[in-house]
């Protein structure tokens, strides 16, 4: 490490506590459903105004990204997190209201603390600490806050069409350790039609309840391809749907979406392929049944307007623990933290994958723990925070020297 982030930067990182979980707060108390981030959105802009980012804009997506000049000599750097969330569900759940932004026990609670206003937070500062300290990193530095992370990833698959950053750093939660990569998310639907009749004569139609019943069975003889680091491959059947409410018809057409998490290697092709002969041959075994299996499509509206029919894929990846870039961040982080940090990867899956299928290797930092993504615990440690805080600050002057 350069010297300077300890003694030159501790002081200014310790000033920026304060407003940054001010800052984070204002975020969690601010809802932002995927399609409706133009709130949050707004915060991000002004707040990278605020810290002096030598340029801050929204591309028509509505992702909101800020750059840091580096001094033109080094490789170009995206933090990239995401500024929508998953429902709060049942408010009567929570130990603290969702949106409440509240800290108890040293914790800052509320939905999307940990997934991911807490880490968002964090590398706006650190770029602001870079900004208003006039400090160029070697390269650009990019912070790019997203949109529809959780339906797919259509705002990252949308801003790497337009910018190509040499590297990046996701900031789903790692426990501020170092991961590495992550199995994919496939969202598959079989949709099996029939011939729709009144109950009480059911030999008169063709039941799609019959073939799903089978394939849903079947799916647990399956043999599920495998990697070493990321383990298996493996499929839930989800959401179950017909085309009638009332409970005296047998339905027409049924159909179950299936999350298929798949190691890095196995495409979605290779899903359909070892999925189709099994639809067939259960459609073979009921006469008169009909289906296809399809790869989910979701009509996305972003807050700025724009539609877009987006295929519900996060492309899995895996960098080797020994890529250069998985080291480098490594030691950067153990010698600013000054404690060892483990080489992970996560259990769900990220924007990472979008941002490695456009070419740009992609390590993940992020200060908030898994086992709290998505839940009614969801919130953050603030000396987590603070600590990701100077974790980002170091990696954004240190991974654009090269390996």
């Amino acid at each position: 490490m350069t010297g300077y982030l300890e003694e030159g930067l501790a002081s200014v990182i310790n000033q920026c506590r304060s407003p940054m979980i001010s800052f984070c707060q204002r975020l969690v108390r601010t809802p932002s459903l995927p399609g409706e981030e133009g709130d949050v959105a707004e915060s991000v802009r002004a707040e990278m105004e605020l810290l002096g980012y030598d340029e801050v804009w929204v591309d028509d997506w509505g992702n909101v990204v800020g750059l840091v000049r580096g001094r033109g000599t080094g490789r170009s750097l995206m933090f990239n997190g995401h500024m929508d969330h998953v429902d709060p569900g049942e408010v009567k759940d929570w130990p603290y209201a969702p949106y409440s932004g509240e800290i108890h026990r040293g914790r800052l609670w509320g939905r999307g603390a940990a997934d991911m206003k807490g880490p968002l937070a964090a590398m706006i500062y650190a770029g602001g600490v870079l900004a208003r300290e006039a400090i160029h990193p070697p390269g650009d530095l990019y912070v790019a806050a997203v949109v529809q992370e959780e339906v797919g990833g259509l705002g990252t698959q949308k801003l790497v069409q337009s910018l190509s950053p040499e590297i990046a750093v996701v900031g789903e939660a790692t426990g501020n350790q170092l991961a590495r990569g992550h199995r994919g998310r496939i969202e598959l639907v079989v949709r099996v039609r029939g011939k729709s009749v009144h109950a009480s004569v059911p030999r008169q139609g063709v039941n799609p309840h019959a073939v799903l019943a089978r394939f849903i069975q079947r799916l647990e003889t399956l043999a599920l391809a495998q990697d070493e680091t990321f383990g298996h491959s493996t499929v839930a059947p989800t959401v179950y749907l017909t085309d009638q409410r009332s409970s005296n018809v047998v339905p027409g057409e049924a159909r179950v979406h299936l999350d298929w998490r798949n190691v890095p290697g196995e495409t979605r092709e290779d899903v359909i392929a070892q999925l189709q002969p099994v639809l067939d041959a259960c459609l073979a075994e009921v006469e008169g049944s009909h289906g296809e299996l399809l790869v989910h499509t979701r009509e996305l509206r972003t807050y700025t307007g724009r539609i877009e029919a987006f295929p519900a894929v996060f492309p899995s990846y895996g960098l080797d623990a020994d890529h250069p870039l998985v080291l480098k961040g490594q030691q950067v982080l153990a010698r600013v933290l000054s404690r060892p940090v483990d080489i992970v990867t996560w259990d769900f899956a990220t924007d990472g994958g979008h941002l490695m299928e456009a070419g740009v290797p992609t390590i993940g930092f992020g200060p908030a723990e898994a086992d709290r993504v998505h839940t009614v615990e969801e919130s953050v440690a603030v000396e987590m925070l603070v600590e990701g805080l100077v974790g980002y600050t170091a990696l954004a002057l240190e991974l654009g020297r090269g390996h």
